[in-house]
Formats: C-alpha cells, sequence, structure tokens
C-alpha cells in the first residue's frame, strides 16, 4: 500500500502533464528543463508512479541515484538500485534507479524487454555519439521495446560544441539542430521566475573590490574547455590571490556556507592554504571517495565552513546552507555557469539570499539563456531579431548600438510554422539571414551547406570560384580592404548610391543603386542589402542615398569582390561573406 503521495508544486505538476500527454500523443524523446533546486526528483517520483511499465531512472553520480530514490520512496513505494557506487545491483522491481556507468556494463539484467520508460537526470550530458554510455542503454532498451519513451531533465539543456540538445521548444521555436537525439521540450520553468515565486534564494552578485584574475587572452581548447596548463599560467602565484581570499573571509563572516571553485588543482591547494585551518576542506577529481563522502559530509554537518573545488561539484551535489558563492575561475558557458551559482540558490531555514563573488570576470548573465551557437567574441551578447517572413522574434548573438541591433551572426529563423506534415508540431521556418545561393537553381542554403537543399546539387566552393576567376583574363579579384558609399549623379543627373570597393593595392570595383522608385528600392534590397545588412533581416528600407550613408555602421564589406569587363567597363558579378576559406582576407594582413 502506498502512503499519500507528496504535493506537487504547480510548476512541476504542470511538468508531469506535460509530459503525459507528450507520450500519449508519439515516442519522440522529449526533455523537461528545471532549474538546480527546483525538485527534480519530485517530478521523475511523480512520473514513475504514474508510468504503467517499469521505468529505469538514470544518473551519472550515486548522490543523485540516492536523491531520486528517496524522493520516490516517500510515496510509501519501494525501488531498486542499481550502483556499483551504492553497493547495490537489483533489477527486479517495476522501478529501478541506476547509475549510468554500472548499468551500461551490466546491460543483459534489463533484458525483460518490460521497460516503458526511461528518464536521465542531467540530460545535457547524452551525446551525439551513439557509442557513449547513455546512447548504448538507450539502444539496448529500445531493441527490446520500440516504443520506449526517454525522457530527459536537466537545468541546462546545451552541452560546449553542440548547443541546445532538443529540437523544438513548445514555446514555438527551433532550438537545436535536427539531428538532436530529443526532439522536444516540452516543459521549462524560467530562473528568474522561481526566484520571483520564492521558490528558489535570489542570488545577490557583488563587484569584487579587490584584483581580479584576467583570464581574458584564454581561449577554450578544441572540446570547448579551458586547458588546466593555461588555467595554472595566470593563477600559480598570482598576486592578487592572497586578497581575493581575505576578501571572501570577510563576506563569509556572517553566512553560513561557502563554496570556491578553483581553476586548477594547484590553484585550489594555494586557495585552501589562506583559508582558515580546521574550517576548510578540498575536492579534487583525484579525491579518493571515502575521503570525498567524509569531507560531504563534514561541510554538510557545518564542521567545515568552506569547500574549495575544481569541477566536481557542479552537478549532483545538494547543500541547502550554502549562502555564499566565490567563482575563481572561467566559465565555459552560460550552462556551468548557472550550475556553479545554483549550488547556492537553494531555500534554508534563516536564509534570505546567496552572495556570488565572481573574480574570473565571468561575462554570462545568470537569467540569460543560452543562444545554442558559440559566442563569437568577447563583446557580443544576446539580441532579439525578429524574422521578417513569419514574425518569429529570434535570439542570436550579436551587437547593439544603443537600442538598436547593429549586427547579429544569427543564419536561420528559430520558428516554427505550421505543416501538415509532422503531425501538428510544425516545421522550421524556410527565412536564412545568411545563406549562400545555389548556382543551378538559385536556392538559398546554409553558409556551412555542401549540397543544396533544392535540387541536391553540389554548391562550388568559394576557393573554387576565387580560383576560377583568378584564370580569367577578363575578371578581377578583389581582397576587399573598405567599402566606400558616396551621393552622386547619373549623366542624366538623377541621384545615385554609388558603393566603391577597395584593395589593399589601390585596385577598385563599383556599383551604382537608384532608390526613386518602390520597384528601385526593392531591387536595392535583394541586390544589396540583403547581404550588405550586418544584421540581415532588419526592417529597414532607406529611401535616399544620403540615408544609406548616414546610416552605413549597419553595412558590412564583402571579403571578397569578384568582377568581369563589359565592354570599357567593369561589373560587380559575385562578392564572398563569411568567407573561411584557404585565401587571406584583408582585415588578416599582417
Amino acid at each position: 500500500m502506498s502512503s499519500a503521495p507528496p504535493s506537487l508544486r504547480p510548476y512541476q505538476q504542470q511538468a508531469v502533464t506535460r509530459v503525459v500527454e507528450h507520450f500519449r500523443a508519439g515516442d519522440e524523446p522529449a526533455v523537461v528543463v528545471l532549474p538546480t533546486g527546483s525538485g527534480k526528483s519530485l517530478v521523475i517520483a511523480e512520473l514513475a508512479r504514474l508510468a504503467r511499465g517499469r521505468v529505469l531512472v538514470l544518473a551519472h553520480v550515486r548522490e543523485l541515484v540516492e536523491q531520486n530514490h528517496a524522493k520516490y520512496r516517500a510515496y510509501g513505494l519501494e525501488a531498486d538500485i542499481f550502483s556499483a557506487g551504492l553497493g547495490r545491483k537489483e533489477a527486479g522491481r517495476q522501478v529501478v534507479f541506476g547509475s549510468v556507468q554500472s548499468v551500461v556494463r551490466n546491460l543483459d539484467a534489463f533484458d525483460d524487454g518490460a521497460f516503458t520508460l526511461l528518464v536521465i537526470d542531467e540530460c545535457h550530458r547524452v551525446s551525439l555519439d551513439e557509442d557513449s554510455s547513455y546512447r548504448r542503454v538507450i539502444a539496448h532498451l529500445r531493441a527490446r521495446n520500440p516504443r520506449l519513451k526517454v525522457l530527459g531533465l536537466t537545468a541546462t539543456p546545451y552541452r560546449l560544441g553542440q548547443g541546445f540538445l532538443y529540437h523544438r521548444h513548445y514555446h514555438g521555436m527551433v532550438r537545436g539542430d535536427d539531428d538532436c537525439f530529443f526532439r522536444d521540450c516540452v516543459f521549462e520553468q524560467p530562473l528568474r521566475l522561481m526566484v520571483k515565486q520564492g521558490y528558489l534564494a535570489a542570488p545577490r552578485l557583488v563587484d569584487a573590490a579587490v584584483e581580479r584574475y584576467d583570464f581574458s587572452a584564454l581561449e577554450p581548447g578544441s572540446g570547448g574547455l579551458f586547458q588546466e596548463a593555461e588555467l595554472n599560467r595566470v593563477t600559480a602565484g598570482h598576486r592578487a590571490t592572497p586578497a581575493i581570499i581575505e576578501e571572501v573571509i570577510g563576506h563569509a563572516a556572517e553566512r553560513a556556507g561557502v563554496m570556491l571553485f578553483a581553476a586548477s588543482v594547484a590553484h585550489a591547494e594555494e586557495i585552501l592554504g589562506y583559508l582558515p585551518a580546521g574550517e576548510a576542506a578540498l575536492i579534487t577529481g583525484g579525491t579518493p571517495a571515502a575521503e570525498r563522502e567524509a569531507i560531504i559530509a563534514a561541510f554538510k554537518a557545518r564542521s567545515v565552513k568552506y569547500l574549495v573545488n575544481v569541477a566536481v561539484l557542479t552537478t549532483g551535489f545538494d547543500a541547502p546552507h550554502v549562502d555564499l558563492i566565490a567563482i575563481l575561475r572561467p566559465t565555459e558557458s552560460v550552462g556551468l555557469y548557472q550550475q556553479i551559482v545554483g549550488r547556492g540558490l537553494r531555500l534554508a531555514p534563516g536564509k534570505t539570499d546567496c552572495l556570488i563573488l565572481d573574480y574570473a570576470g565571468n561575462p554570462w548573465d545568470l537569467y540569460a539563456p543560452e543562444v545554442g551557437s558559440p559566442r563569437p567574441a568577447s563583446d557580443t551578447e544576446p539580441v532579439q531579431v525578429e524574422c521578417p517572413q513569419c514574425g518569429h522574434a529570434n535570439l542570436f548573438w550579436g551587437r547593439r548600438d544603443g537600442e538598436l541591433v547593429v549586427e547579429h551572426f544569427g543564419r536561420r529563423c528559430q520558428g516554427l510554422v505550421e505543416s501538415g506534415e509532422d503531425e501538428g508540431k510544425g516545421v522550421q521556418c524556410s527565412f536564412r539571414f545568411r545563406f549562400k545561393v545555389c548556382d543551378r537553381c538559385g536556392a538559398e542554403n546554409d553558409t556551412a551547406a555542401r549540397r543544396c537543399h533544392g535540387c541536391q546539387a553540389l554548391l562550388v566552393d568559394a576557393d573554387d570560384k576565387l580560383r576560377e576567376a583568378l584564370k580569367l583574363r577578363d575578371a578581377r579579384v578583389l581582397r576587399v580592404s573598405g567599402m566606400q558609399l558616396e551621393a552622386t549623379v547619373n549623366g542624366r543627373g538623377l541621384p545615385r548610391l554609388k558603393v566603391v570597393y577597395h584593395d589593399e593595392d589601390g585596385a577598385t570595383l563599383a556599383e551604382w543603386f537608384a532608390l526613386e522608385t518602390r520597384a528601385q528600392r526593392g531591387a536595392f534590397a535583394a541586390a544589396f542589402l540583403r547581404e550588405h545588412l550586418r544584421a540581415p533581416g532588419s526592417r529597414w528600407s532607406p529611401t535616399t542615398p544620403e540615408e544609406v550613408i548616414r546610416e552605413q555602421r549597419r553595412l558590412r564589406a564583402p571579403d571578397f569582390v569578384i568582377g568581369r569587363r563589359v565592354g570599357r567597363h567593369w561589373q560587380v558579378k559575385r562578392k564572398l561573406f563569411d568567407y573561411t576559406g584557404r585565401y587571406r582576407r584583408a582585415a588578416e594582413a599582417g
């Protein structure tokens, strides 16, 4: 007999309802996004209770396996645990809570074909690689039940180097690529709303009064992560460290629990040396399991006040009394930043807020969503860009001049539009902000596409276009170093916009545009603005050459211009933007 189930908060009940509705309609993998501290374990427990078949709940650390199992037992129901780290390998009951490492090594224990629901906690760890642990478990269960439902839960639904881990969002937008394993985000609870409604402690970011570390010159490695050797070069023996720790100790006087996130093991050991003896401890990836457990228990019991760690307590760690977070390392993404800060946002008796001290100059806004693509430059920020075709408000990296978005790096609209092809879920809007045109059929393709989506022709490589032009006697190729706009008149005295492209050696090519009639302005928008706008898709319709010149901050120059001789004159025939080939661009001149 089960006891009365725990009471769900309104947003938790909403999440459960959306998941049930989604899986009643189909079998596509789904995601629920809930901030750290929002009670994912309770949502998992309720879904496991409602499920008709067998349920497997996976997590990557044993602490999460224990937490999720405990919430399910709060219903008065029993479940098995399959985790070598917890000393149990049971898989006979209807509901099993397991660690992915143990389950993937013992797949034959999950052969009965009765599993109907697989729940993955911290599902941002699910890789696109089909040989990864999670994907192998999924494939094994699906082979025995092709209609297996797969649900992921996470606070940060993105992976470094991949972007969003799901394709569609229930608000009517595309977030990740079409090859994402998870198809739909069926519910998301914003962090700001959680704080506003009093379900999480308010984060209070305080500007550090002392010198900070300067990590601005560091670039993440090929995997998107900062290299420890590079981090050590910045932090080793840094003169700011003693003053930083002194300031942390000062702020901690009225605080209950302090977590410090170090850049490297050597950095963490130095930090530990400046903290009060007997009140601080250190955990790294190399800390033995028994010692780690003892340190965490002492911290939760508050016999240790300061806990220093190196990238090991960002998920699956629950200590509600933490009310001061000190960040002494750069974070590679807003997701990691949110995970770190989330360690201090759980509610606890007497806790009113969580102090956030950032000594690494991290550029992330805690409440801002991830954009999905890598940040192109440190001075870019998330900007909203309306699609001129479907009206969807896209979120891209970009730059502002006051309130005006003068540049963005979006490629395709993220909006979903109605279609009878996808069971009412809609398909991605076809409008492309940036594109390359197929020479055969004229279709606009993604800038990274190799074949045309319209006619399947192999798209001509930019280098091939340059090579071909360089071989022709009547062609001129400019490596563009500048673009000049001029208001002039033609031979009949009519106003024209003259655009002159310069290369490094002084050679030029020019083109002229009329803007007097609506048709001329439409032709100018299609032939010039469509490619030259730094913020393509902008609803900007200049009516005179002078207006174009006044607002030339909105425009970008091409990387290369190819001209052909027509009679005694040269005509611009092709312009190459966003060039990444083997030829040097003018901007790269040393």
